[in-house]
């Protein structure tokens, strides 16, 4: 018996039907360790030693492979052809080597690049040992993050306020978006004009000049920046008579771009199908893993995680036939087109992304939606990578008056080649700059009448947000992060809310520009582009035996410790005052009475400045506490129109007499009834503007929240309110989400009946006072495949994959969540196991026998200075004898950093 170790079930059942009986094939369900989050996991004093630690989930799967290997003849390590699937392998052989399960078993490694028959089986027959070389990329790429986020992480949470954590590519991702933040706000637009002009030929054939040349002087784009210089050049276009003076008629060729890599089919799934990047990442997974085709699962696309753009011979000569029966021998080459990626250090050592068999036509596919789309992409690109090129002509007419030059451009296809069948999306920084259509024919020398002239204004844009496909081209073209990282870069960004995602475009949040401003002031050499890109190349130079892992992690830990020190030592007043410069434009912009942007509104004689606060930054006056003009960042309108201390009167309430004020705080805007120890608030909901708050709309604010009515199968009233998260309607615990501010002030109870009976359904745990409302949805479990939410609970927000519940710490942001910290948190409550309910003694076990722990210095602690402890809480008098709890249970948890 052999065993074969793959990553996913799915895979594993497509695989044993290929090998057949004398197989069997296990799934490791992704990777079955990781480094521990809590300082000392990697240690540089010890020669960067690192220490793994077996998910409680895969320590199950492990002891199922190791018991099939028991007796078997070959151990066949069959996971993802790259770094990361050498990785896998070399984790779970490392296990096995440790439960002593592989004497007389030969353990052999094979890749394959497409889950079909034919090429699992030509793998089967090309067995090589583990790369170790690619497993020590892994080691180093995986060492560097560590030491990274756990060094550079508690300098964050004791000098920067509001922020979690930094990763190592990540943070380089997140300055790209801030930087082209920082461009548009400095953006100036500078006005042009341009002039154009509809002619005729004598055949009274229409055409589309513009003026290029005025008085003998060529024209450049701002040469006519006002009406009046626009206007001029317009009569004189009218007053003029015209002749052909030059026809230039050119063939031009356009070749079809290469077929996908990573990156490529992220950019064009974006613009074409509007997919974001792990969504691209899923559906072409599932592709890859194939589905089921007369009886059998076939794999469709090859492997997605590549940046090579070269393809196995045997699919240009399918490909060829293909294109060939499809649309004629004249849309062929005369041999097959091979290309060489363009991309910084791109490694090229898999395929493109190609069809396992281009016979399998898409129209004739029945597919899901998103697998259908993404297939057809796939397809039509790794088909036209193929086929001729596009001919065209390019005419360029010049027509000419005394004082007036004027041009005429037109392209013409004359024969389509790869565009009959496909043409690739057009990025949002590049100019199509094809041209016209079809100009009249036309001869040097002819008369050329002018019909009408048109001047027109214009104004230069500011560069683009990024969108999802622009910045992985960037990341891309900067030789930043890898084929498999660029989905999570984008996710993690988003998830640790350091950048929002608005009409498909990046734009960085407060938080974000304040961590990348730290970074570029204090770690400003590991946020610049070349310095990640060179780290990256240093990767694969020991992906290739060129480099040695560890003297590449000596000489990156030297200069980073010591600049992880150098700022841990720096004063907080210090880093708030760089921080100060560095976003002054964006934290107080300038006055209109030209005043000093930093001059408090309120007392006028304090200084505006970021203060650290317990629920992140903000602006405050540095008269505290006898001046308490605070506002939120990001709200710099206040800076002009900041209220006074006492707020503003608008009014007095009918019912109370209390005063009602409009008043400004730390977190924004606010009304406020009465001025007693504990005054009714209500803060001005998002999309509101301070100057059109009134006296009535502050009286409808200072209702909430609202009754709507009894619920008519409990009689339980529904309430109406706007919360931390945007308005909505609860109803015991189920809270259902409201579209529009306005709804809370006058929606009915059938349509909160119904609004509640939505929520239910479609994700609350159940009716009544238990109903758990979903706060946001983080994506699939990467072993199990679960879908794992936050949740708000009767106790209050946790994680759930729907069947282990995980609270979340103490002060977490439940929004702030992302996929790790929840695959984190639901596998530490699954090592807990049961919880023992209230008033049963826990079942006695045997105490497992367990090697000493190595104590290893924490030098990543070492390497910035700790946050402070937390105070160890007062022991209450007992009442009860109680359990003792085990070492294990009462040490707290460490942050995990990234």
């Amino acid at each position: 018996m052999n065993v074969v170790v793959v990553e996913s079930p799915a895979k594993a059942k497509t695989i044993n039907k290929y090998l057949g009986s004398d197989f069997t094939v296990l799934a490791s369900y992704g990777h079955v360790r990781d480094l521990p989050s809590k300082d000392g996991s990697v240690d540089p004093n010890q020669d960067f030693a690192m220490v793994w630690e077996a998910d409680p989930r895969a320590q199950k799967r492990i002891n199922e492979i190791a018991a099939a290997v028991k007796g078997s003849k070959k151990l066949i390590l069959a996971t993802d052809p790259d770094r990361e699937g050498e990785a896998i392998s070399w984790h779970v052989l490392e296990l096995l080597k440790n439960k002593r399960v592989l004497k007389d078993v030969e353990v052999v490694r094979v890749v394959f690049n497409a889950i079909t028959k034919n090429a699992v089986l030509e793998a089967m027959k090309n067995p090589r040992p583990i790369d170790q070389e690619l497993v020590d990329a892994y080691l180093a790429r995986r060492a560097l993050d560590y030491l990274v986020g756990f060094t550079l992480s508690p300098v964050l949470w004791r000098k920067l306020p509001g922020a979690r954590s930094a990763g190592r590519v990540q943070s380089v991702a997140l300055r790209i978006v801030c930087v082209r933040e920082l461009e548009i706000e400095k953006f100036v637009p500078q006005e042009y004009w341009t002039v154009e002009a509809d002619c005729r030929t004598p055949r009274e054939e229409a055409f589309k000049t513009r003026l290029v040349e005025l008085d003998g002087v060529k024209l450049k784009k701002f040469d006519l920046n006002d009406a009046a210089k626009a206007g001029a050049a317009a009569e004189a276009v009218r007053a003029g008579k015209f002749k052909i003076s030059t026809v230039d008629a050119k063939p031009v060729r356009r070749n079809p771009p290469p077929p996908f890599t990573t990156s490529t089919l992220q950019q064009e799934a974006a613009r074409k199908l509007g997919f974001s990047a792990s969504r691209t990442m899923q559906v072409a997974q599932k592709l890859y893993e194939g589905v089921s085709i007369d009886g059998e699962t076939v794999g469709l696309i090859t492997y997605m995680r590549t940046d090579g753009v070269q393809m196995d011979e045997s699919a240009y000569a399918a490909i060829r036939r293909v294109a060939e029966a499809r649309f004629g021998a004249k849309y062929l080459p005369d041999g097959p087109r091979r290309y060489s990626s363009k991309a910084k250090n791109a490694q090229e050592a898999h395929e493109a992304i190609r069809p396992t068999d281009p016979g399998r036509v898409p129209d004739r596919m029945n597919l899901d939606r998103d697998m259908q789309a993404l297939y057809d992409l796939v397809w039509k690109r790794a088909m036209a990578s193929q086929m001729s090129a596009a001919e065209m002509e390019r005419t360029t007419i010049e027509i000419a008056s005394t004082r007036v030059g004027l041009r005429a451009v037109g392209t013409v296809i004359t024969f389509d080649g790869f565009l009959a069948l496909y043409q690739e999306g057009q990025d949002d920084l590049e100019d199509d700059a094809e041209g016209g259509g079809r100009l009249p024919k036309m001869t040097a020398g002819e008369d050329i009448g002018v019909k009408l002239v048109k001047d027109e204004q214009h104004f230069t844009e500011p560069p683009p947000r990024f969108s999802e496909a622009s910045l992985v081209k960037k990341l891309e073209e900067l030789g930043i992060g890898r084929p498999s990282t660029y989905a999570s870069i984008l996710s993690v960004l988003r998830d640790r809310g350091y950048v929002t995602l608005e009409k498909n475009r990046f734009i960085p949040g407060d938080n974000g520009r304040l961590l990348t401003a730290f970074l570029e002031n204090f770690f400003k050499k590991y946020v610049e582009y070349d310095f990640t890109a060179d780290l990256e190349e240093k990767l694969d130079e020991v992906s290739a035996g060129k480099l040695n892992w560890k003297t590449l992690l000596t000489d990156f830990w030297k200069d980073f410790f010591a600049a992880a020190n150098d700022a841990g030592e720096k004063r907080t007043t210090e880093i708030l005052e760089a921080l100060n410069e560095a976003l002054g434009p964006h934290l107080f912009p300038a006055r209109e009475d030209g005043g000093d942007p930093r001059t408090c509104p309120v007392c006028a004689d304090g200084r505006l400045s970021l203060k650290r606060g317990k629920f992140g930054a903000f602006i405050g006056c540095s008269n505290y506490p006898e001046c308490k003009m605070t506002r939120a960042l990001g709200n710099a309108a206040a800076n002009e129109n900041a209220l006074p201390s006492e707020g503003q009167l608008l009014g007095q309430d009918p019912v109370t007499n209390l005063d009602v004020r409009l008043k400004s705080g730390r977190f924004g805007p606010y009304v406020q009834l009465g001025e007693d120890a504990t005054p009714k608030r209500s803060s001005i909901p998002k999309g509101w503007k301070v100057e059109d708050i009134d006296f009535e709309k502050a009286l409808k604010l200072l209702t909430l929240p609202r009754e709507i009515g009894a619920h008519p199968e409990d009689g339980v009233m529904i309430l109406a309110n706007i919360g931390r998260y945007g308005p909505y309607v609860q109803h015991n615990k189920t809270y259902a989400n409201l579209p529009q501010v306005d709804e809370v002030f006058d929606i009915g109870i059938n349509r909160a009946v119904s609004l509640i009976a939505e929520k239910l359904a479609g994700g609350g745990r159940g009716r009544g006072r238990n109903a758990a409302t979903a706060l946001k949805e983080l994506g699939a479990h990467p072993e199990s495949g679960k879908a794992l939410k936050v949740l708000n609970g009767r106790y209050g927000p946790y994680v759930s994959d729907g069947a282990i519940h995980a609270t979340l710490p103490k002060d977490t942001d439940p929004l702030s969540v992302d996929l790790d910290m929840a695959v984190s948190l639901i596998a530490a409550k699954e090592a807990k196991g049961p919880s023992v309910k209230k008033g049963r003694a826990p079942a006695r076990t045997a105490k497992p026998k367990t090697a000493p722990a190595a104590k290893a210095p924490k030098a990543a602690a070492k390497a910035a200075p700790r946050a402070k402890a937390e105070k160890p809480a007062k022991k209450a008098a007992p009442k009860k004898a109680a359990p003792k709890k085990s070492a294990a249970a009462s040490k707290p948890k460490a942050k995990k950093a990234s």
